[in-house]
């Protein structure tokens, strides 16, 4: 199973922030859009990947800078370095990656274009059906 499979499933949708965009503005995005990382990107979802921030960005950034964090700049408190995959990447060795590098969410990116990006949650689901579909064969291989 590939990360496109992953894609297909849940779809390709990005949110992105601004860099400039202030962390405030982050936080009511990841609640408007029930998700723990947005892209940062200077142009939306067709524009140079900058970074990628996280939930737990803004509580480790918070212990430094206590209630003023809320009004920097996203680019203040972002991973400028990004790990990303393919969508010809099998889950398992994302999986794997993801593990490693301790990342939970990898944007998808083919030909230098975003196409996506997958949670770990979607690697532990994506691996959940193929173990069920392999459990429904095999119990169909054993009753026929």
């Amino acid at each position: 199973m590939n990360i496109s499979d992953i894609l297909r499933f849940k779809g390709s949708d990005v949110v992105t922030i601004a860099p400039s965009d202030t962390v405030n503005a982050l936080l009511a995005s990841l609640a408007e859009h029930n998700v723990g990382a947005l892209l940062v990107s200077d142009g939306g979802p067709g524009g140079e990947l900058k970074g990628i921030v996280s939930e737990r960005d803004v509580v480790r950034r918070f212990a430094e800078h206590g209630a003023g964090l809320l009004e920097l700049p996203v680019e203040k408190i972002m991973t400028s370095i990004v790990v990303t995959c393919t969508s010809k990447d099998t889950v398992d060795s994302v999986g794997e990656m993801m593990t490693e590098r301790r990342v939970r969410h990898l944007p998808v990116v083919d030909d230098g274009r975003l196409v996506g990006i997958i949670s770990i949650g979607d690697v532990v689901s994506s691996r959940i059906r193929q173990l069920e579909k392999d459990r429904g064969q095999l119990e169909q291989y054993i009753s026929g």
